[in-house]
């Protein structure tokens, strides 16, 4: 495990950024995101056994293993920049869109995924009634590659990690007037990226009404490029202010951009070779919209290794009965390894009073692979 406190944060400090993610984008999303069919607000869940044997006065865990079909919280932001993008493009309100325009067939959509994105983004293709190209990049899973085929997307393996994944895309879809659906933002390209993370704040919001009146102390919650994690954050801010949340982004160390970006003052790259067991968060540069929320809003960044995320996984099955795939237990794989490292417990303020919010960012999106890892399939787990 390795820790950077984020010398740049000040919690007093009022929200800033209001032109990325702003509580009028969140009320709109949840507008959106609620009139699809199967939207139900995912569990905040208790961990009691977990909290009683890290000694800590609560856990809650956000379990995004049931949001609508796709077992992972990318499903409200990739469908949601489609929907938004069609609108754009066909002139169209969201209504006319979703009732299924016929102009929508004359578009195509594209996107670089390690997964759950591609996924999103190929349901809300199907959903919208436009084309779809998904690229994977050799790390990807056969399993994830089905799931995502299932949903009617071409899908093409190309070398490398994600980050050349998503240079291919870019570059073939401004070949053939495609429309690129990232979770990523780059230079000349921040609409869309914006709208993924105005997605992911919906959960944010689900988990603060759930919350009611408990007030949590911290909130862990993954990395890769940083949509997530600004997500959460900037809701927490805007709501809470000074009071939000420590919050703690994690990382595996192969891929540690956000930490370097952190210890560096800007955005910097990762320095591991990417390959890591939580391909969700297997990124090799930060999203600068997300970064400008985290540089100056997050309270500390850590990585840690894919044994720990592995041992989680099994803690939270074992434990709690609980699905949590490789990378939706990248926080509480965070939260084990601070609390067992005593200066990291200290740093963070951990103590028996602390009461944690966790983001389980994913269920079990390779069947076969979780069953592997954790010992029983999910269905076994939950059955317990």
């Amino acid at each position: 495990m390795h820790l950077f406190l984020n010398p740049r944060v000040d919690r007093a400090a009022a929200y800033p950024h209001d032109a990325i993610l702003s509580a009028a984008g969140h009320a709109d999303a949840l507008a959106e995101i609620a009139a699809w069919p199967g939207y139900r607000p995912t569990p905040l869940r208790a961990l009691p056994r977990l909290a009683a044997q890290l000694g800590l006065a609560g856990i809650r865990y956000k379990d995004e293993a049931e949001r609508f079909h796709l077992k992972s919280f990318k499903a409200l932001g990739g469908a949601y920049a489609v929907l938004r993008l069609l609108q754009r493009e066909l002139g169209l309100d969201a209504a006319a869109v979703r009732a299924g325009a016929a102009a929508a067939k004359t578009i195509t959509v594209a996107s670089a995924t390690d997964g759950n994105h591609g996924r999103s983004v190929a349901w809300g293709a199907r959903m919208f009634g436009c084309a779809c190209v998904i690229y994977i990049h050799e790390g990807v899973s056969e399993g994830r590659e089905r799931a995502i085929a299932a949903f009617g997307a071409e899908v093409r393996r190309v070398p490398g990690n994600y980050d050349d994944s998503v240079r291919r895309c870019a570059a073939e879809a401004a070949a053939n007037g495609w429309h690129v659906v990232s979770d990523t933002s780059y230079e000349g390209y921040m609409a869309v990226p914006r709208e993924v993370m105005q997605g992911y704040t919906v959960l944010a919001g689900e988990a603060a009404e759930q919350l009611g009146g408990e007030s949590p102390s911290h909130v862990f919650v993954q990395g890769g490029v940083g949509g997530l994690a600004a997500a959460v954050l900037s809701h927490f801010w805007q709501l809470r202010g000074a009071d939000r949340p420590r919050a703690v982004v994690v990382e595996p160390e192969p891929a540690d951009c956000l930490y370097q970006s952190a210890a560096a003052g800007r955005p910097a790259p990762a320095t591991g070779d990417l390959q890591t067991i939580m391909a969700g968060l297997s990124c090799g540069e930060v999203s600068p919209l997300a970064w400008t929320v985290l540089a100056d809003g997050a309270d500390a960044f850590m990585t840690v290794a894919d044994d720990a995320a592995i041992e989680a996984m099994r803690l939270l099955a074992e434990l709690e009965h609980v699905v949590g795939g490789e990378s939706g237990v990248a926080g509480l794989a965070g939260l084990i390894a601070a609390w067992r490292d005593r200066e990291a417990r200290a740093a963070l303020g951990l103590d028996a009073h602390s009461r944690v919010l966790l983001i389980g960012s994913e269920g079990d999106t390779d069947p076969a692979l979780y069953a592997r890892l954790v010992g029983r399939s999910a269905e076994a787990v939950r059955a317990t």
